[in-house]
């Protein structure tokens, strides 16, 4: 059974469509850092080359030596994996149980993982009216229909949202109350690090926090993610799946990555400001709504006229690339997702938006 993988990103597909390189397209598409891959990235992938003849280190111990230095905690806590999405499809066959549900819209390898694994899929739909709250209320009822594990993606993908950790805790005890398996996804928690329930996580039996190094540190194309769970969560983890899935460049990369203070810091900041400029310049426009992001990337929904797939359409001769929201779980056909990227490309995209809805 083939899938027609519906993501930001798929570039190629988009290029050969339009019969252009994949270089002469604008990807707003895929929330990826605007500034790239950190120069001493590049020069550790340089320096890697040599070492392709060997088999990558199966132990990732300089990578796991490399995060427990940069969030603080052991290094026996993290479990390195070929992407987050490896983790996800790992997942399901060391839980216990058969129902999950899904705080959706959301990611969706999440059903597609579960799927392979025979699981059962739930959505718990959170509402755009009130900018995608989650009512614990409400949860802790869902809960109570025998669910076994329970997926949160924050900062939401693609709405943005941050949830405070207060709720996070809140969501983690009605977990343990239930009896379900928390994962709670923070792919794009590197832009608001200070947010993270990784501290709380990390102690349990009943959770585990995944990370993705692609996004921020700007290497999607080596697929690198890793867990940060308890000791035993993570050496059952390490013991799934083959022993070189994540090949030697990818975990010079993340050392690499992690050591270079200065440009994380200039993305940080370089993102917080392109954001809340394109935040404000698009809220100029009385066809779109806009929803507040802490991530690198805007969700926003068309009031009238057109629908995204429309606008992604009319944009795509431009050569733009937008994600069309509509396949997301709760979700009309009136959403779209935009990444933050240079100053320059975000004023092109406003440019071409703004005659589109003129």
């Amino acid at each position: 059974m083939s899938h027609s993988y519906d993501h930001g990103g798929n570039i190629f597909t988009v290029a050969r469509t339009l019969g252009v390189a994949a270089e002469q397209i604008l990807d707003f598409s895929a929330s990826i850092n605007p500034l790239g891959m950190s120069s001493l990235v590049r020069k550790s992938l340089i320096c890697s080359l040599d070492k392709l003849v060997h088999y990558p280190d199966s132990s990732h111990k300089e990578l796991k030596q490399a995060l427990a230095r940069h969030h603080a905690l052991s290094p026996s806590n993290f479990t390195i994996a070929n992407g987050s999405t490896e983790l996800i499809y790992n997942l399901p066959a060391m839980l216990h149980g058969k129902k999950a549900l899904i705080i959706s819209p959301s990611f969706s390898e999440y059903v597609r993982a579960l799927g392979q694994h025979h699981w059962e899929a739930e959505h718990f739909i959170l509402s755009p009216e009130n900018n995608f709250a989650i009512d614990t209320d409400k949860l802790e009822r869902a809960l109570g229909g025998g669910i076994d594990a329970l997926f949160v993606c924050n900062p939401g993908n693609p709405n943005g949202t941050l949830y405070p950790q207060r709720v996070i805790e809140k969501i983690y005890s009605l977990c343990l109350d239930a009896g379900a398996f928390l994962v709670l996804d923070e792919a794009f928690m590197d832009f608001c690090e200070e947010a993270s329930a990784k501290r709380m996580i990390v102690h349990s039996d009943n959770a585990i926090v995944l990370r993705s190094m692609t996004k921020f540190f700007g290497i999607p194309g080596l697929r690198l993610g890793y867990a940060i769970c308890n000791s035993t969560l993570a050496e059952r983890l390490d013991s799934m799946g083959g022993p070189w899935s994540v090949n030697t460049m990818a975990l010079a990369a993340g050392v690499a990555a992690l050591q270079d203070v200065q440009h994380n810091q200039e993305s940080l900041e370089f993102i917080r400001q392109e954001r809340r400029v394109l935040f404000e310049s698009l809220g100029c426009f009385p066809q779109l709504r806009l929803y507040p992001s802490n991530a690198n990337y805007l969700l926003i929904e068309i009031k009238e006229g057109i629908t995204s797939r429309e606008l992604k359409e009319r944009l795509l001769p431009q050569r733009i690339l937008i994600r069309d929201c509509a396949s997301f779980m709760g979700l009309s056909g009136k959403f779209f997702r935009i990444a933050i990227r240079t100053s320059d490309e975000n004023k092109r995209l406003l440019e071409s938006i703004g005659k589109l809805l003129k």
